[in-house]
């Protein structure tokens, strides 16, 4: 199955203004956020992507707009399924008042239980963004064969459920997880099990690169010993 490389959107007006955005509308890309988003074709370089998908916000399509310039051959495809979650009454707040809410301490310890008022529980907003990870990891590879490598942009919790299922986790356990700005996760899916590749990277990417597996072993097995690696 696919490779799925993971992007959150750069730093935003509301990151350095210490809003939760959630869908709230025009919040974009501040300056070292765009600047991230100027790096992000360099990084990206080495891997032949087969298609974009993306959340339908603001930061995120200006996150991916250099990359989209620089190879305006790549299908770019919207998923509102991967869009940040539904906040409710709680989008448009600073974060510190919030933080004084009885709600703050469920969504930090137990995550799981946690709704928003006016919007949606984080379960459903896992459910939604794991559904998606799936219906695209079928098509990809349906339209372009099981090496393929994909791009979704997303948002931070998003992103942090998506790993989190990836890894087995109990979504209590997601707020374990960091995802900055213009980081890079990366997740191999097989028949058997997905492989978390990247988390959070900010660096060098070519590794991420499809290369050879060891002889003997299948796609879908762990690298007992650890393996050589990239090439």
């Amino acid at each position: 199955m696919p490779t799925l490389i993971l992007v959150r959107h750069g730093r935003s007006t509301a990151n350095t203004g210490g809003v939760l955005a959630g869908w709230t509308p025009g919040v974009a890309l501040d300056e070292r956020g765009a600047a991230q988003a100027a790096a992000l074709p360099g990084r990206l370089a080495a891997l032949p992507l087969a298609a974009v998908v993306t959340s339908p916000l603001q930061r995120c399509r200006e996150t991916l707009a250099p990359l989209l310039a620089a190879r305006p051959e790549l299908p770019l495809h919207t998923d509102e399924r991967i869009g940040e979650c539904h906040y409710g009454d709680w989008a448009g707040r600073k974060i510190a008042e919030l933080a004084g809410e009885p709600l703050w301490e469920v969504v930090q310890r137990h995550p799981s239980a946690a709704a928003f008022p006016g919007g949606e529980s984080v379960r459903a907003m896992q459910t939604r963004a794991v559904d998606a990870v799936r219906d695209w990891n079928e098509r990809i590879e349906r339209e372009h064969g099981p090496d393929a490598v994909y791009l979704m942009c997303s948002h931070g919790d998003i992103l942090k459920a998506i790993v989190a299922d990836a890894l087995g986790l109990h979504l209590d356990q997601f707020q374990r997880i960091a995802v900055d700005p213009c980081s890079v996760s990366a997740v191999r899916y097989t028949r058997l099990r997905p492989f978390l590749l990247r988390l959070g990277d900010t660096g060098d990417l070519a590794g991420l690169a499809p290369h050879e597996e060891v002889p003997g072993a299948g796609s879908g097995d762990a690298a007992v010993g650890g393996g050589a690696g990239a090439p």
